[in-house]
């Protein structure tokens, strides 16, 4: 999987916005970063609900991050599994999506 991958699959999704968030490149939806890519653009931070992190833990380009009390999803887009990588972001989209597009935000 490729960056450009990654940003197709993001801005497929409804409403996703990108958008800096410091040197990162963030994807957002409803104003709310669900995903951010560092400058290197060899990964991606997704932001999951903590089962959907635990479920995700150990499957191939895919590491547990912690940030403060915030777990989140390292994901390598060179050994990530395309299917993977594509349920992993709809997940962290859907979490912060409002509900009036189908996902569980406010």
């Amino acid at each position: 999987m490729t960056y450009a991958a990654l940003r197709a699959l993001a801005h497929g999704l409804p409403q996703t916005v990108e958008a800096p968030h410091f040197d990162y490149v963030s994807f957002r939806v409803g104003g709310k970063i669900y995903a951010t890519v560092p400058p290197e653009l060899t990964h991606t931070h997704l932001f999951l609900d903590p089962p959907e992190v635990e479920a995700a833990a150990g499957r191939p380009g895919v590491e547990v991050r912690q940030w403060g009390k915030t777990a989140y999803l390292r994901v390598d887009l060179a050994e990530v599994e395309p299917d993977h990588l594509d349920a992993l972001v709809r997940a962290a989209w859907a979490r912060r999506a409002p509900r009036r597009l189908g996902g569980r935000g406010r």
